[in-house]
Parts: structure tokens; C-alpha cells; sequence
């Protein structure tokens, strides 16, 4: 079979999968089995099916992943979420555009401390949102303004995806979280800048009256400093430990952990389904994601045999010259990509086909993973997965559409200013790590 209907063919197959509502990792895997079928190695199936699977959930690093998010159920199930907003909302009492801007930033917070986007967009819709209405704020940039907090968990450190991209390329999952906090902070700043232009606009041609809150929102001081100093200690040991060396990913997690554990009995939310909730959420997302590393092993297998990124390369062999411009498709393919397909799945089944090249560029691995992970926050935010957006949709009943409205232009904005200066100032992502 000629390459250019083989590579077709099997491109068809994986849309019609993925259109058909099956889960990526059956995609991934049935892609895979079908292009090595295609190819005429479907005798060496049975080889890759027995060790793959196995070899790809055997990793150390992936440890990773389970603690950090067991974290994430900690602090989420104890409230730490709602007492964050409830300081914030204190602080910025009677101020309109603080109170939005702080709510961003606590997203961006819970993102490092939790490694959820989902659940810290879900709470940020269930207990922002009802606040930023209250101030005047209408619905749906209420409900953006939870969202976009909430993808920021894509980019802040502990990023599932950095921790993917770093197993993948057996790139230091520590370097990346350091990689990936100037860009963090600078979505963070972009953001929050939409956000005070989308209000002015919405004022101007919508005034929305602030409604009477109580002045203070109550809140003993015990939960006052207990979420303080677990929310301090959490971050200095992910972004301190990492960076001085004094703990690595994995002991950051299981820190963080435990800490969250203690901050929740202390605030006396520790019980039989405190326990049993926590667990069983991080197993289901724990096994939803080395399923997707088991069918992207597989896939990979294909590509690589298929020699499709040789192929390529030879296709593009001019472009490679200009740097600049290649990235700058990568950027639009990427940004294509993470808004139909689940970020893990995204990194997992381009990274076999796209990594030669970027290494033929001289193009920094660990550069390209904190590049790609600010793409795969702006597809948490954009039609039609837009995880964020569903989360905050779902528990505050604003309509998707209205919600996707805003947080699309927030996406392309972002895209345009972090990727761009990323692409002309690599040291915005790689000079962090280099100090380490």
C-alpha cells in the first residue's frame, strides 16, 4: 500500500473511532493494532501486547501522578477551596475588578496545590461565581472567570501533562514544573487583563447593579490560618523542595499529600467517606490516564515502524530551516488538537511523530514541553471539550455557549501574546531550570 493512502487511511479510522464516542485509549490501542496489521507486522503484535502494557504502567515517575492527585481529593473534599474564596472575598470587599482578578489568581493557587483543572474549575463555579454575580458581575463572564482559573492547573506545576511529557521524553519532571512557572504567571497576567477589558465592555453596554452582600462572609480564624499555612507549605515544598533539590517530584507529592491529609483533620473533615471518596477519585483518574499511556505505547509502536516521522521530516525538509515558522504551525495544530482531544491523549500520540523534528531544529525538549502544556491550558477553555468550561457549566447552570463566548477569546488572546513570546524568548521557559 502506497505510504500517502496508508498514512490516510489510518487517519480516517482514527477520526471515525473518535467520532464513534469511543474512549481515546481504545482509539489509541485499536489505531495501533489496525496500522500495524496495515503494514504487514501483525506478527509482532502478541510481543508488543504482552510487555507494552505492562513496561508503561511499571514506571517510577508515573508515581507521580496518583499522589498529586490524591492532594488534589484532599483539599478538595476538606473545603480548602470555599475557605480560599471566602479570604478572597473578604479582601476584596466592595472592589469589582480585585475580586475577579483574585479569583483567577486563587485558580491558578489551587491548580498548584491540587493538579486538577476540572475539580478546582468546578469549585471555583460552585463558590466564585455566585460572589463575582453578586458584584455586579454578569453570568457568563462570572462563569469564564471560574473557568479560566481553573485550566490553569494545565501550566502551573504539578501539570499532569509535564509529568507525561517528562516520561515520554525522559525529560526531569523537576526542570519542567520550574520550566513552567514564568509562563504560568504570564497566562495568569493575560488572563486577568481580558478579564478587566471583557468587564469594561459588559459594563458599558450592559450595566449589571451590584447586589447587597453581607459585608463579611464568616469564617473562624482556625480554618483561617490552618488554610494558609497548608496552602504556603504545599507550594513551598512543590516549587522550593523541586527547585533546591531538596525533594524530588515524586516526594513532593506524597508531602503534599499528607499535609492536605493533616489539614483536613485538623479541620475535623476526616471520615469513613472522606477516605473512601479520596481514594476511589484517584484510582478512577489514575487508571483513566495509564490507560491512555497503555493504547498511546501501542500507537507509537505503529508510527514508529511506519516510519512516518522520517517521511515527514524528508516532507518538510525546507521548513526546517525556518524554526520560527514551524512552530508557529505547531502552535496552530496543537491548539486544533487540544480543542477536540483530551490533553493526555494529545501529548501522548503526537510525541513519537513530532519529537524527531523538533530535535532536528535543535529545538529544546524541555522548552517545547512547557510550550506545548501552555497550548493544552488554552484547550481546557475551548469549544468543544473545554473541560473547564463543562465543569463550571455543570454546577452553576450557565449556559456552555454563553461561557465558551468569552473564554474562546481569552484562548486566542493567550495564544497569540505567551506562545509568541515564548517562540522569540526561549529563556522565558529555560532559564528557571538552569538555575536549578
Amino acid at each position: 500500500m502506497p505510504d500517502i493512502l496508508l498514512v490516510a487511511l489510518v487517519g480516517l479510522i482514527f477520526f471515525f473511532l473518535l467520532l464513534s464516542g469511543l474512549y481515546i485509549h481504545s482509539v489509541l490501542l485499536g489505531v495501533g493494532l489496525i496500522g500495524l496489521l496495515l503494514i504487514g507486522r501483525g506478527q509482532i503484535i502478541p510481543g508488543f501486547l504482552g510487555n507494552d502494557p505492562f513496561l508503561s504502567a511499571a514506571s517510577y515517575t508515573l508515581t507521580t501522578i496518583p499522589l498529586f492527585l490524591l492532594m488534589a481529593q484532599f483539599i478538595l473534599k476538606a473545603g480548602i477551596v470555599k475557605d480560599f474564596f471566602t479570604i478572597v472575598y473578604n479582601i476584596s470587599r466592595g472592589k469589582k475588578g480585585l475580586l475577579g482578578a483574585l479569583t483567577i489568581i486563587v485558580g491558578g493557587f489551587l491548580g498548584a496545590v491540587s493538579g486538577s483543572g476540572t475539580a478546582t474549575a468546578a469549585s471555583l463555579g460552585q463558590v466564585a461565581v455566585p460572589e463575582l454575580q453578586k458584584h455586579g458581575y454578569r453570568s457568563d463572564l462570572a462563569g469564564a472567570i471560574a473557568a479560566v482559573g481553573g485550566s490553569l492547573s494545565g501550566i502551573i506545576p504539578p501539570s499532569i501533562i509535564l509529568i507525561l511529557y517528562g516520561v515520554i521524553t525522559e525529560t526531569p519532571i523537576g526542570a519542567l514544573f520550574i520550566g513552567a512557572v514564568i509562563p504560568g504567571f504570564m497566562i495568569m497576567f493575560v488572563f486577568i487583563m481580558c478579564m478587566f477589558y471583557a468587564l469594561a465592555r459588559a459594563d458599558k453596554a450592559n450595566p449589571v447593579e451590584t447586589k447587597t452582600a453581607p459585608k463579611n462572609k464568616p469564617i473562624s480564624t482556625t480554618r483561617v490560618i490552618t488554610v494558609l499555612l497548608v496552602g504556603a507549605f504545599i507550594s513551598f515544598v512543590i516549587f522550593g523542595g523541586i527547585y533546591t533539590g531538596f525533594v524530588t517530584p515524586t516526594e513532593a507529592g506524597a508531602v503534599g499529600a499528607f499535609a492536605a491529609f493533616l489539614a483536613a483533620l485538623i479541620l475535623g473533615q476526616v471520615n469513613k467517606n472522606f477516605l473512601i471518596e479520596s481514594l476511589t477519585d484517584t484510582v478512577k483518574v489514575t487508571v483513566m490516564v495509564i490507560l491512555i499511556l497503555i493504547g498511546a505505547k501501542i500507537f507509537s509502536r505503529f508510527v514508529s515502524l511506519s516510519l512516518l516521522p522520517r517521511k515527514l521530516v524528508d516532507m518538510i525538509g525546507g521548513l526546517l530551516e525556518y524554526p520560527v515558522l514551524v512552530l508557529g504551525l505547531l502552535t496552530i495544530v496543537f491548539f486544533l488538537l487540544f480543542m477536540f482531544i483530551e490533553g493526555a491523549a494529545v501529548i501522548l500520540m503526537t510525541l513519537p511523530v513530532l519529537l524527531p523534528i523538533i530535535q532536528m531544529m535543535d529545538v529544546d525538549v524541555l522548552w517545547f514541553g512547557v510550550f506545548i502544556s501552555v497550548i493544552c491550558t488554552l484547550g481546557l477553555i475551548t469549544p468543544p471539550v473545554g473541560l473547564s468550561v463543562y465543569a463550571v457549566s455543570g454546577v452553576s447552570k450557565i449556559g456552555l455557549e454563553s461561557i465558551f463566548r468569552y473564554t474562546t477569546v481569552f484562548a486566542v488572546v493567550v495564544a497569540i501574546v505567551v506562545c509568541g513570546l515564548l517562540i522569540l524568548f526561549p529563556g522565558l521557559a529555560t532559564w528557571l531550570p538552569s538555575t536549578m
